[in-house]
């Protein structure tokens, strides 16, 4: 069964995981197949009151571990032939659209919207992250140091759309990130979001309530890097719920398949990813 990892809104995205066999996680003498699942291994959710102590390890610490995210993440399949162009596709033309890639990481989505004649600008909560974007876009980049859980530095509808890609599920409560994605949104403007599929934690938790919006937490390893990582699971109803209450009207849900290209490159990892549920998108209209 494929479980699945994402970006945060402290930056960064997503590579592919699965449930570990009971092995050895070190990769020495591994063949390309098994290191290439070894560095993608994300570990079974670990209980919130055996989390790690708070001076041993800080959860979502991507300024501790931008470098190697982002070697790791660049053209992994579901980074790189799933989820950006998911996101690019359900954006269309984009070309003099003024968009925020909220949680831009270390900027390869802004990258390829901007390669399509986009307006960007990028917000993230990593200092690490950003200047890494710096490095890939240029000095001139609009890059701000900004967190979703306070105002944003832009005026009401300062954007024709949002993207918010592996964002949305690192915040309990949805209600004030929402309101103010809306505010920087121009009537009729989008918010394209992607986020953690809700019954694939169900699937990897039989006995949890999926009704419950719920933390999660896991350890994952990536490389020679090991990361707390804490999520929040929420049901479907309570994500359009959401979105309806912040002044979106829902336009699209989609489960979308990855880019053909990936067959080839990664053809067992494609099969299951193909079958299994892994993130799920909305194209939201402000209204």
């Amino acid at each position: 069964m494929l479980l699945w990892i994402n970006g945060p809104f402290g930056g960064g995205k997503a590579v592919i995981a699965r449930t570990p066999p009971p092995r050895d996680r070190a990769q020495g003498g591994l063949g390309t197949e098994e290191a290439r699942y070894a560095r993608m291994e994300r570990m079974p959710p670990v209980p919130e009151s055996s989390a790690v102590p708070a001076d041993r390890a800080v959860a979502n610490d991507y300024d501790s571990f931008a470098e190697a995210y982002t070697a790791e993440a660049e053209a992994s399949l579901v980074n790189g032939y799933y989820e950006r162009p998911a996101i690019l596709d359900l954006a269309g033309d984009v070309a003099g659209r003024r968009i925020l890639d909220a949680g831009c990481g270390s900027g390869p989505l802004f990258a390829a919207l901007r390669e399509r004649g986009a307006i960007v600008t990028g917000i993230d909560s990593s200092t690490r992250m950003l200047a890494l974007a710096r490095q890939r876009l240029g000095a001139s980049a609009a890059l701000h140091f900004a967190d979703l859980g306070s105002p944003l530095p832009f005026a009401d509808g300062a954007f024709d759309d949002v993207v918010a890609s592996l964002v949305l599920h690192y915040l309990e409560d949805w209600t004030a990130p929402l309101a103010e994605l809306r505010r920087v949104l121009m009537p009729g403007g989008r918010l394209i979001a992607s986020v953690d599929h809700p019954i694939a934690f169900k699937l990897a938790n039989p006995g949890a309530d999926y009704l419950a919006t719920r933390k999660w937490s896991f350890h994952w390893t990536f490389g020679r890097h090991s990361a707390l990582m804490s999520f929040w699971h929420r049901p479907l109803h309570a994500m359009t719920d959401a979105f309806t209450t912040a002044g979106f009207r829902i336009a699209v849900i989609s489960e979308p398949q990855p880019a053909p290209a990936a067959r080839d490159l990664f053809p067992d990892e494609f099969r299951k990813l193909t079958t299994s549920p892994c993130f799920l998108f909305f194209v939201l209209e402000a209204v």
